[in-house]
């Protein structure tokens, strides 16, 4: 036998040092995920003066679950009642956020919720802006969702546009920022600066366009929050807990005379995001984003034309 013959042929030394490259590629996009998504380059936080609780919102209901202390507010929700707030003033357009800490362990069916609404002022015929954190099992990551109801398709025509995610770290570990950026022509979902989500004003019928409160609330929608309802609340281990702070309220209010520009998601001042908040939005959509409604086969797509 020849040394030649001894010696693996081209093809087969590329099939052995083939998983090598494989794996030290894993690791490298395993690396890449673990440590969070790429730098967004701009953060709209920083914009905005955060404010405590006392002084831009007010009980709405289940005073009796909320405990403010130092700024911060926790809202709890038992066997007897959740609770929420409202802020003191509505809005026509701006920056909307707070840090909030979520519950560990089993809250299947509980909503931790912070959000802008004006069902108040238009029953049956209003709009909102959602992000709501959905109960989970034991076993399963939180799921963050957003949503946008458009004159009265929260209501009667149930009409939602969510689109949900998990999140790229443990949302009961620390506080962590979540937060809406409603102006003229767009709509940014943010969590710690990061935007996860664009919803643009491609028609008037299609984007919220009245003065509208922010609220926060903790409550009960064991009838569809967790996997539709498959797992429901369960107060053995009550109490559930939703935790708010460090509130930033960055908007125009639709009961005051006097004008001010909607604050920017992005170093433009006319509004849209950059490049580098793109890269890390399609990150973050593509490695975390678990439903999108314009992609759901079963939704009937001429009710939601933006689509």
């Amino acid at each position: 036998m020849s040394l030649f013959a001894t010696m693996p042929s081209h093809s087969s030394y590329l099939f052995m040092a083939r998983p090598l490259w494989f794996l030290s590629l894993c690791f490298m996009i395993s690396s890449s995920s673990a440590q969070g998504p790429p730098s967004p380059g701009y953060y709209p936080s920083s914009k905005i003066n955060s404010i405590s609780f006392l002084q831009g919102f007010r009980n709405l209901w289940g005073p009796q679950h909320q405990r403010a202390d130092q700024g911060s507010i926790a809202l709890s929700l038992d066997s007897s009642s959740g609770s929420g707030f409202k802020s003191l003033h509505p809005y026509r357009s701006g920056y909307f956020g707070a840090a909030i800490k979520l519950q560990p362990g089993y809250t299947a069916g509980v909503i931790t919720s912070f959000y802008l609404s004006n069902n108040e002022d238009f029953p049956g015929n209003h709009d909102e802006i959602d992000i709501e954190f959905l109960g989970t099992t034991t076993d399963k990551p939180y799921t963050l969702q957003t949503n946008v109801y458009i004159t009265g398709s929260g209501d009667s025509n149930i009409i939602g546009r969510e689109m949900r995610f998990h999140l790229w770290f443990d949302p009961t570990q620390d506080y962590h920022r979540y937060a809406v950026l409603w102006g003229p022509s767009e709509i940014i979902f943010l969590v710690d600066d990061v935007p996860i989500r664009r919803y643009p004003r491609k028609s008037d019928s299609t984007f919220p366009l009245r003065p509208m409160h922010v609220y926060g609330s903790i409550w009960d929608a064991s009838s569809w929050a967790t996997e539709d309802g498959k797992y429901k609340a369960d107060y053995h281990y009550q109490p559930f807990i939703g935790r708010y702070k460090d509130f930033k309220l960055g908007g125009c209010a639709a009961d005051g005379y006097s004008s001010c520009p909607p604050p920017s998601a992005s170093p433009y001042s006319s509004g849209g995001l950059s490049q580098q908040q793109y890269s890390a939005m399609a990150w973050v959509q593509g490695n975390y984003m678990v439903y999108n409604y314009c992609r759901d086969p079963k939704r009937d797509h001429t009710l939601t034309p933006e689509c």
